[in-house]
């Protein structure tokens, strides 16, 4: 029949933004991997790692593990001339590994750390801008961490030699010279080493005010043979570390591989991935230009740049090196040919820092970086989510607190959907209006469902009336929902943005909670019982919003709008703060709206009506379900 198909179709459209939100929820909103916060406590200690190259004597064709350099035509340099290097003991912890060698300090206005004189390892980096948790007196972010120590996490850059070549270059334990004692945004250093064979190695390291670092590597030839040289550049990570498990959130490697694009690999992936050499497995990509190669968290980045002109051979790697497996993504640029009495020379860059919006497109444009942007995880709905993170931006410098951002863009966005919206309200007071009709109809044809069907059918088309408009505004928000989650959730701008009163942090939800009364009661309800304020006030204000409709005249529609609100309300209680107060602001103008256009078309708005007729005692003969009257002589003694 045409009201049950009617049903279905209503039933059908709620379980379908039900089922979307649930989907998110579980792949998006929960982390499906808490367990594996367990993984960096027992990735604690690591081995250092082997010097660039390999050692002489190995045979050709075998892979360069990671922790070493690219190996070109992929087979590994041999570098005669140098002391095989031995693995130092692990050091137990990040600062006993840091005193462990000569170091230069690093400081601008947004990191903080060291530079290994041993190796030329970009090797120490904090950020100063960013702590642990809410509190400005917790610690500051640390993002690499020196070889030999726990968590080791690091970057370095040079020059290896082809296959057969009896060079001695710089590698993990080469001592460099240096000319200052600090590097600062204004003030660069210079990096030297004779290999005392006739070539002089210098490196000129610089860095912005950000976390950009620049790397110049020039080799001066004083010998009497040409020698032939490859540049490279790499990001090594020591042991799997801790994913939060989303999968609305990539991490691990990352790269923009030339006309190759977007290259993302988790560590589960890559260690599945087709075997390199022996115990290598990876992934590799030839003769690409542009772009860049790294390993990325959900706030943080660390990324090798080579020259944006030059053909590049870029790879992600991992290798199982003792208890851990170590993560590699590195580059290897073209051959440079050094005459007798000449110099050649490589540029590239390090990116390593938290992964701020503005900073990360600036370098896109200013340096010409293909497809950087990417660094951040936009997501599928990229085309929404970045326009309206721009929008919120801008409101947030205008105003000064992404709370308030939040609440003008959804204003925003009301006008945008306005048109629809009030097509929608529109259609759902005209079947207010019509109600006397709709029940005469049903009187009329109470035993004929069919011409029952037909004759509403007839009297929706007449009226311009849609059944199902009142589904739409909700449907509508959807996307906008998604790409606002996606902002509140991978954008570092959003991280630990207050709001007032007791929300400290917009992405992360409200810490209150309805089952201990609020704080009051000392013990923490299971996650499944996380009810917060702003939940329950979202879920007022949705339930509000329904009680404004007309009531649905079929039982089975009634109960699912009376318990939607309901179920809403449990299922946002662990979303983003940011998130709710959005859900929440967007019912209470959807209620104006609507309280607005009922009045514009003359019916009453029977809120208060619903609400009695909800709560209040309802007359026998109005209860579905109920016994006929008996006879009037049925009560005879």
């Amino acid at each position: 029949m045409k009201m049950k198909e009617d049903n279905r179709n209503l039933l059908l459209a709620i379980a379908l933004s039900v089922v979307v939100l649930l989907g998110w929820q579980y792949f998006y909103g929960l982390p499906q991997a808490e367990k594996q916060k367990q993984i960096a406590q027992q990735n604690q200690q690591t081995q250092s790692q082997q010097a660039p190259g390999q050692q002489a004597g190995q045979p050709a064709g075998a892979p360069a593990a990671p922790g070493t350099a690219p190996v070109p035509g992929g087979t590994a340099p041999a570098q005669p001339g140098q002391a095989p290097v031995t693995a130092a003991p692990a050091a137990a912890t990040r600062e006993a590994a840091l005193a462990a060698g000569p170091r230069l300090r690093i400081d601008t206005a947004k990191i903080a750390g060291s530079l290994s004189l041993a190796g030329a390892r970009i090797d120490d980096v904090s950020l100063k801008a960013y702590h642990e948790t809410v509190d400005p007196k917790s610690p500051i972010i640390v993002l690499l961490s020196p070889a030999g120590g726990p968590n080791a996490y690091y970057s370095d850059f040079g020059w290896v030699a082809g296959p057969g070549a009896t060079i001695a270059l710089p590698n993990a334990a080469t001592v460099w010279s240096a000319d200052s004692d600090v590097l600062t945004a204004a003030k660069p250093v210079t990096l030297t080493w004779d290999n005392g064979q006739g070539l002089v190695f210098k490196r000129t390291i610089s860095v912005d005010d950000n976390a950009m670092f620049s790397i110049r590597d020039e080799v001066e030839n004083k010998g009497a043979s040409p020698v032939s040289l490859y540049p490279y550049g790499q990001v090594v990570r020591v042991g799997k570390p801790a994913t939060l498990g989303y999968y609305v959130l990539h991490e691990g490697m990352i790269g923009s591989l030339g006309e190759q694009g977007l290259q993302e690999y988790t560590y589960d992936a890559i260690d599945k991935e087709p075997a390199l050499g022996s115990a290598t497995h990876g992934k590799a990509w030839k003769d690409v230009v542009g772009g860049f190669v790294g390993i990325t968290d959900k706030y943080w980045a660390a990324a090798a740049i080579p020259d944006q002109g030059r053909k590049y051979e870029g790879r992600y790697s991992s290798v199982q090196t003792g208890p851990v497996r170590t993560y590699q993504a590195d580059f290897l640029g073209e051959a440079v040919s050094v005459a007798p009495g000449a110099s050649a020379s490589a540029s590239s860059r390090l990116f390593a820092g938290a992964k701020e919006v503005a900073a990360i497109d600036g370098y896109e444009k200013n340096l010409g970086i293909k497809r950087f942007e990417l660094m951040i995880d936009w997501g599928w709905f990229y085309f929404i989510t970045k326009p309206m993170f721009y929008v919120m931006d801008w409101v947030y410098k205008h105003v000064g607190n992404f709370g308030i951002a939040i609440l003008v863009v959804t204003v925003l966005l009301k006008l945008l959907f306005f048109p629809l919206a009030n097509k929608s309200y529109a259609s759902m007071a005209k079947m207010k209006a019509v109600q006397p009709e709709m029940m005469a109809i049903r009187e009329r044809y109470a035993d004929d469902k069919m011409k029952q069907q037909q004759a509403l059918m007839e009297l929706y088309k007449t009226q311009k009336i849609n059944p199902l408009a009142g589904c739409w505004p909700v449907l509508v928000q959807i996307p906008v929902f998604f790409a606002l989650y996606k902002i509140l959730f991978i954008t570092i701008e959003m991280r630990h943005a207050p709001f007032y009163g007791w929300i400290r942090d917009l992405a992360a939800p409200d810490p209150t909670n309805l089952f201990n009364l609020f704080g009051l009661l000392p013990f923490t309800p299971p996650a499944m019982l996380h009810l917060g304020i702003w939940p329950i006030i979202m879920g007022v204000t949705m339930f509000v919003q329904m009680k404004m409709n007309p009531e649905p005249p079929d039982p089975v529609q009634k109960t699912m709008f009376t318990w939607m609100p309901v179920f809403f309300t449990f299922l946002l209680g662990s979303f983003p703060a940011g998130l709710v107060i959005y859900w929440s602001w967007n019912n209470l103008l959807s209620v104006a709206q609507q309280g607005f256009i009922m009045k514009k078309h003359g019916v009453k708005i029977e809120l208060w009506d619903n609400l009695k007729g909800l709560f209040g005692k309802k007359p026998a003969a109005a209860t579905a379900g109920a016994a006929p009257p008996k006879p009037a002589n049925s009560n005879k003694k």
